[in-house]
Formats: C-alpha cells, structure tokens, sequence
C-alpha cells in the first residue's frame, strides 16, 4: 500500500513538474483567491481596481497592471479554473515548452486587453459610452486561456484541427454577437493573436490525435490499430 502511495505521489509530482509555469500560477490564484475571500467587499473592490487594466492605468502604469491583472480571478472560482488549466494548459505548456507557453500567454493577455480597451476607448471618443467606463475593472486570466486554447489548433491531427477549430470559433464568435462589450471583443481577439501564434508551434511535433483515448474496441477501424 505505502509502495502504491508512494508511487502515485511520484507520477503527481512528474505531472506538475511537466509544466511548472502552469502550476506556479495557480498556486497564485490561490493565494490571491484566499486573500481576496478575506477583506470586505469595499476593500475587494479597492484591491482588483489597482490591479485593473483599464484605459486610466493602461495609461498611466500599464507594466504593473499588465502583470498583477493576470494573478487574479474575475469569476468561476479557483477550481474552476484548475480543471481548465490542466485541459489547456498543461498540454500546451508541456508541448510547447515553458517560455513558448509563456510567450503565447504574454501575447493573448498583453494584445487582447489593448484591442478590447481601444475598441472601448474608441467607443468613449465617440459618445457610445460613458467617460466613467475608462475605470471599468478589467482583470483576470481569460484571455490568456483563450489564447492557449486556440494554439492548442496545432497540436491536433486532421481533421480533429478543424473540428476543435471550429467549435473554438463558434463559441466565442457566439458570445461576441450574444453580448458585445470589450470584455467578449477581448476574448475572441485572443483566440485570434492565439492562433497568430503558429510560428512558435512550428518546431513541435503535432501529432495527437483525440481518437487515442479511447479504448481500442471503441474505436472506428481507421482508428483500431493505433
């Protein structure tokens, strides 16, 4: 039993170690999460309003903003967003490796929250919205995960690529028309500079194929001998 116990703690800590920038930055989400869960609504507020990439702090200090933004959670709650990151990525960042990841990550954050804020900027300028909205609370880790999600195209064989492709599309394309506000321009933004990504993916291998989970008498015969 200790031996089986031992074993499995192994394979976890192999698992994590796979891909460390993932796991480093939910252990920050975390901690922000159980901070966050600690001080008043009001102090809350305060908190994720310095930590916003609004038009003002885009403005003013858009470093720090660009990177606190992106170790808080705006919604979903932290295991939420631990089931997400170890279907997304997890996989992109043990393929990719960690400063590939981290690069397809700085673009989908970095690009996504400028496009989405000057279209809002665009939309101050010319009356469709109020002078107050340059202070809107803009935070969270979203369009990174977008991004990662639509790189994550390239790892697919066909045509599972474009069926993955598709749906990717369908789902944020429905939200951007459902309710179109900076916050849904942003996240298909994302999975668009995610899918500008592919010279990053160009020297890794791209051969996984979803028909492979499943058990072999399950599969269609194309797929029976692999």
């Amino acid at each position: 039993m200790g031996h089986r116990v031992g074993r499995l703690l192994r394979g976890c800590w192999a698992y994590i170690c796979s891909a460390p920038g993932t796991y480093i930055w939910l252990l920050i989400l975390f901690a922000t999460s159980v901070a966050l869960g600690h001080v008043s609504p009001h102090a809350e507020h305060r908190i994720l309003e310095r930590r916003s990439t609004n038009l003002h702090y885009l403005a003013t200090d858009p470093v720090r903003v660009l990177i606190t933004s992106a170790f808080y959670i705006a919604g979903g709650g932290w295991f939420f967003y631990f089931v997400l990151y170890n279907i997304f990525h997890v996989p992109a960042e043990r393929w990719l490796g960690t400063a590939r990841w981290l690069a397809v990550v700085t673009i989908a954050h970095v690009g996504a929250t400028y496009l989405s804020e000057g279209v809002l900027y665009w939309a101050i300028e010319h009356g469709n919205a109020p002078e107050r909205a340059r202070y809107t609370l803009d935070y969270g880790v979203s369009y990174a995960l977008a991004g990662v999600e639509a790189v994550l195209v390239y790892l697919l064989v066909r045509p599972w690529r474009y069926v993955y492709l598709a749906g990717l599309l369908l789902f944020y394309g429905i939200g951007m028309v459902s309710e179109l506000n900076f916050t849904s321009i942003g996240h298909f933004s994302a999975v668009l500079l995610g899918l500008a990504c592919y010279p990053l993916t160009r020297a890794r291998p791209k051969s996984f194929d979803p028909m492979t989970l499943l058990p072999a008498r399950f599969r269609p015969r194309r797929w029976a001998g692999t």
